[in-house]
């Protein structure tokens, strides 16, 4: 028969849908003649001499409660407890929405039992299970499932796992209630302590040596694509990777061991790692194989289903839960393998090896679409782990197509370099004969340049001799430069003493309390020198934002203001000072300061109003906030008697609208009855 089948797959791989639903038919007639032959008894003995025993559909029996409510209590009533039908009778499809299983399983024990027993159920995709192992109440029960977080196990293993209470000699039952979204089975076996411990030990063996076998080929690969920058080593990587996703929501380790906490994930990559697969080796196998080149056309429609099957998954998955969404994968599936065959037929050799990395591959994936489709008859530890082993296959042959195909590469790039050097050796006669042209003309070059060389020479040494004439003038008139410099720098030193001695003379005059106003006026002439003072006074430590704080600043709109970069608040110069709001002119108000400052705050309101040509009242105003600021700078840590008079300018708390304080009253009535004369 598989002879027969092999030649039927190399020569006529366009039929494959064909030959798929053959076999499916096949494996479901074989799969009613042998539950209509077996007849098995409903009671499992176990006996001390026996390790492990396998449950099989005959074994159990199931109650399907479609509503959901039903008790331990319910179910062991007579009329629940009749309705219990062995468990090859009843379809698990789950279809009904709310629907729950209950299984009762009956073991007997006889003789005494030196061991420990558990159940270890096989499927660990069951989204809800309740295990009793007391008939009479439901205190000790374990409520746990894939809808889960992994901690409700009492047991931290992939699959279900629970514990029974035997007694010897007698007959015990025990109730489970279970509850899937998708077709499941609820094959089990029963297990002792010892071969339970060594079956953990070679199943979790083999799993971590297949895995280590997966993370080996994806560093190997991506070194590959590091060096060689071939790009098919990445699209390899990345459908080794999904490819690991789905081995890791299949067998539960991903649930085990990466996200325990979390069962919405892990039903999240159950359903979309498959769709992930699709869509990685599709990008991995078109590329391998060259399919845009060889077969532009075919590819194009190999790439439009692979995206429609893709968005029907999907649809499918977040929306109909159709529960055959798995047959979408087998129209994308087979057209890539025809595609790899119509390469191979064409000559390119990495295809066959492609079809034979994939053959084993296959015949997994049809194991499991029997499981999926509740077809358990195939249904062991061989060929539950046979995609694993099949994937492995698939990476040794795959590891050495893609030599093969670096190295089919490599010979058409050594036929291309022998073309190249046989263009090369004619270019080579071509070049010899330009060569001894060159050289003759080089000779002519030569000659010419002799020539060229003593005139050169000639005119060579008539510049020199310009040059020295020329250097000798340059160094008289450097000497003269240097005499004309001294001169100037003398000159210039002269008018800086003269001009300090000057601003010096007018400070004097301003510090010596006998200047008038135009001659202070000459010091601050107009708005901007005074403000120009000012800012330079009020920000001589750096500017800092009133507002945020920040030291960053611009140019406001009116005149030597700043505005932070920041908050964009603007701080005009006058602003906390002393004349801030001033409502004269600000030469006259700097020209009252200095009078007030000078005169130690003798000095009469009348005289400042006459000097000012201002009204009384306002020059009354001004000098009392003043006097308040005088009085604030003396009583200030800082004060020195022999500062300048422009440091009360910048006091920022007085304000011209405040009362005077009643200790400075007289002190007033004693100013204004005085005058002081310039």
């Amino acid at each position: 028969m598989r002879p027969i089948l092999r030649h039927f797959f190399l020569f006529q791989a366009n039929r494959l849908p064909g030959l798929v639903l053959l076999l499916l038919l096949l494996v479901v007639g074989m799969r009613g003649s042998c539950a209509a032959s077996v007849k098995g008894p409903d009671t499992l003995r176990v006996r001390a001499n026996l390790e492990e025993l396998y449950v099989g559909p005959y074994n159990y029996s199931l109650l399907i409660d479609p509503t959901g409510q039903l008790t331990l209590a319910d179910v062991q009533k007579p009329q629940y407890a009749a309705g219990f039908v062995r468990g090859d009778k009843v379809p698990t499809d789950m279809e009904q929405t709310g629907a729950y299983y209950w299984m009762r399983l009956i073991v007997r024990a006889e003789g005494p039992q030196d061991q420990h027993w558990y159940l270890d159920m096989f499927d660990s995709h069951i989204n809800d299970i309740s295990f009793f192992p007391d008939l009479g109440s439901e205190r000790n029960s374990v409520h746990t499932g894939a809808d889960r977080p992994l901690a409700t196990r009492k047991f931290p293993y992939k699959n279900f796992l629970f514990r029974l209470s035997l007694e010897p000699n007698q007959s015990h039952v025990y109730y489970l209630r279970l509850r899937s979204n998708s077709k499941t089975s609820f094959l089990s076996r029963l297990r002792t302590e010892q071969p339970l411990s060594v079956h953990f030990q070679t199943e979790y063996g083999l799993l971590g040596g297949f895995y280590g076998v997966l993370l080996i080929m994806v560093i190997y690969n991506l070194c590959l694509y590091a060096f060689i920058g071939e790009q098919t080593y990445l699209r390899y990587v990345l459908y080794v990777l999904s490819s690991s996703l789905v081995f890791l929501a299949e067998d539960g380790l991903g649930f085990q061991y990466l996200w325990p906490a979390y069962p919405t994930l892990n039903q999240l990559v159950i359903a979309g790692s498959p769709i992930l697969l699709l869509l990685t080796f599709s990008y991995y196998a078109r590329q391998f194989l060259d399919a845009p080149q060889r077969l532009p056309r075919y590819d194009s429609w190999v790439r439009a289903v692979v995206l429609l099957s893709t968005a029907a998954l999907v649809l499918d998955t977040v929306w109909l839960d159709s529960g055959w969404s798995f047959w979408l994968f087998l129209l994308p599936y087979g057209m890539i393998y025809y595609l790899a065959f119509r390469i191979w037929r064409r000559g390119f050799r990495p295809a066959g090896y492609f079809l034979l990395a994939h053959a084993m591959v296959a015949v997994s994936v049809g194991f499991l679409i029997l499981r999926k489709l509740g077809i358990n008859t195939f249904t062991n530890t061989a060929t539950v782990y046979s995609m694993n082993a099949a994937f492995v296959v698939e990476v040794v042959v795959l590891s050495y197509a893609l030599g093969e195909k670096i190295k089919g590469i490599k010979d058409l790039t050594i036929k291309a370099q022998a073309k190249l050097v046989k263009q090369l050796r004619k270019k080579h006669y071509a070049q010899d004969q330009l060569v001894e042209q060159l050289r003759r003309n080089q000779e002519l070059k030569d000659q010419l340049n002799t020539e060229l060389e003593s005139l050169v020479a000639l005119r060579t040494e008539e510049l020199r001799k310009q040059s020295d004439t020329i250097s000798a003038q340059n160094r008289e008139l450097l000497q003269a430069n240097g005499l004309l410099a001294l001169q100037s720098s003398a000159i210039e030193k002269l008018n800086t003493d003269l001009q300090r001695d000057l601003q010096e003379a007018k400070t004097a005059r301003v510090m010596s309390k006998e200047v008038n106003f135009g001659e202070f006026s000459q010091i601050y002439p107009d708005k901007d020198a005074c403000l120009v003072y000012l800012a330079g006074l009020k920000w001589s430590e750096g500017f800092q934002c009133r507002k945020c704080g920040h030291e960053k600043y611009c140019d406001g709109r009116e005149p030597h203001s700043r505005r932070c970069t920041r908050c964009r608040y603007v701080e005009s110069a006058t602003a906390y000072t002393l004349l801030q709001k001033c409502k004269f002119s600000i030469i006259k108000a700097f020209y009252a300061v200095f009078l007030i400052y000078t005169h130690q705050g003798n000095y009469a309101s009348q005289e400042l109003s006459r000097v000012l040509d201002l009204r009384q009242g306002t020059c009354w105003s001004f000098s009392q906030k003043v006097l308040e600021a005088m009085k604030r700078r003396r009583q200030a840590p800082d004060f020195d008697e022999n500062e300048d008079w422009t440091n009360v300018l910048l006091d920022a708390t007085g304000s011209a609208e405040e009362e005077p304080a009643a200790g400075e009253e007289e002190l007033q009535k004693s100013i204004s009855g005085k005058k002081v004369v310039l």
